[in-house]
């Protein structure tokens, strides 16, 4: 569908058109008239179909038409889970409303709260914030959210299932019964989403994506390797590879800063960005890595949120996070606006639990391919049957054998069988010490091991 076929303004069609966008996603293409509508939505879309302006496009266009001579009232407040997400909206509404004569305000920790209280002062009709500002820009009175008619949660996933519920609660107590409730996000567990029609009024539920799922245009593959080893096989393959631009996820703040340490020492351009960073120093890091300056750009999931580079081809999972949905949410930094992006994993066999949870998430097998040079010595474990037909077996190379198991490791095997027959033997005689889960696991059905492909160094890598 057009962007002209769903009665927009004039103003905003032009900010829309100097974007260089004329036909809408799926999800803009449902939740614009929604909005429109005044109804309640609670809308579910892949990373990069176009969430924010489906819904600040709407909101634009309704403060515009009903205009409000007390500009001191905060009409619309956007709450966010991160400093990142927070100025990404508020670049939105700048841009595509540039043409209007809508006020509009950015508040988030990490910076100066005198700046913020000032514009606030001045009036605004937008307010996009972070729960934690925004509780205390209404504790020293500068805040009013008595007159909001429209509350937007982006990223409600997170800001729901991430320790936000005390501060939404409290957020929601301040604004009026009457206003409407708009949730945006990339996922919706099943908790999440009983949670969030508990905040709504008969909300139109918009789900353009398949629940779960990746998205199409992202190529996806994991590479086995010992957990010591992962630093250098990254090295190697932004070397070997020739990578710029890469986004590379960590799961901690002091993990992001050791990788920047060691990618710096071996010469490679990066920079981290996560919660112990001002906001200074991650604006910095983001804008060096959007203007090229920075081939490698770590992050921590949280910082990662608002993060949006149309063009980005590549993510690696330096770790697998541990909640499933974050891999989607990772994964979703490339393959934006119909461009292809591709999207790494580098595995030790300590993160089988969590590989095993992505694929049951997202119902799909991740093909494995082994690295020359890097094949761990701890082989990473097959994966589980999935709900979905198994993935077509990986083809080994013709000179590729199996790594048989060493001595030690099939003792390993045999001690840990003989324990689980004592602990099963235990159990049927009325011990208390036995596994509860040992019954589940033997009804549980495996997938064929997947093969693994390798993959050999250039010549000049060798050299």
């Amino acid at each position: 569908m057009q962007f002209s076929q769903l009665g927009l303004l004039p103003e905003l069609l032009r900010a829309v058109s100097e974007k260089g966008y004329s036909k809408t996603t799926a999800i803009q293409e449902k939740a614009i008239p929604a909005t429109l509508t005044n109804q309640d939505v609670m809308a579910s879309a892949q990373t990069g179909t176009g969430k924010t302006a489906a819904f600040v496009l709407p909101l634009l266009q309704q403060l515009t038409e009903n205009k409000n001579n007390d500009k001191a009232q905060v009409r619309v407040l956007i709450i966010t889970p991160t400093r990142e997400l927070a100025a990404q909206i508020q670049d939105s509404v700048l841009t595509y409303g540039k043409y209007l004569q809508i006020k509009s305000v950015v508040v988030f920790g990490g910076v100066k709260i005198n700046p913020q209280i000032n514009q606030l002062r001045r009036g605004t009709d937008i307010l996009v914030a972070t729960p934690g500002r925004l509780l205390d820009l209404v504790q020293q009175k500068v805040v009013n959210l008595g007159k909001v008619q429209t509350l937007v949660l982006d990223e409600a996933d997170r800001m729901l299932d991430m320790g936000f519920i005390p501060d939404i609660k409290r957020i929601q107590a301040l604004i009026p019964k009457t206003k409407r409730t708009l949730l945006f996000s990339a996922t919706f567990s099943d908790e999440i989403r009983k949670l969030a029609r508990s905040m709504l009024n008969n909300p139109l539920e918009i789900d353009v994506a398949p629940r779960n799922t990746t998205i199409e245009t992202v190529s996806q593959k994991i590479h086995p390797v010992d957990k010591n080893t992962k630093t250098s096989l990254l090295i190697h393959l932004i070397k070997e590879q020739n990578w710029r631009q890469v986004l590379v996820f960590s799961r901690t703040k002091h993990g992001a800063n050791r990788l920047v340490k060691a990618l710096t020492k071996a010469g490679i351009r990066s920079d981290a960005i996560h919660g112990n960073k001002t906001q200074g120093a991650r604006t910095r890091a983001l804008a060096a890595f959007k203007n090229h300056e920075t081939d490698i750009l770590v992050a921590t999931d949280i910082a990662a949120r608002g993060i949006d580079i149309v063009q980005l081809p590549l993510v690696v999972n330096f770790d697998l996070p541990n909640v499933a949905e974050d891999y989607v949410h990772r994964i979703g930094r490339t393959g934006r606006a119909g461009i292809q992006g591709s999207a790494v994993s580098l595995v030790s066999a300590d993160e089988i639990k969590q590989l095993r949870d992505i694929e049951r998430f997202i119902k799909t097998h991740l093909q494995r391919h082994e690295i020359e040079g890097f094949e761990p010595s701890q082989n990473l474990a097959e994966s589980r049957s999935l709900s979905s037909p198994a993935p077509a077996r990986i083809n080994r190379s013709a000179n590729h054998k199996a790594r048989p198991k060493n001595r030690s490791e099939s003792n390993h095997s045999q001690v840990k069988t003989a324990r689980q027959g004592q602990s099963r033997q235990s159990n049927s005689n009325g011990s208390s010490s036995a596994p509860a889960n040992h019954g589940r696991n033997r009804t549980r059905s495996f997938s064929p091991k997947p093969s693994v492909q390798r993959s050999r160094p250039s010549q000049a890598a060798r050299s």
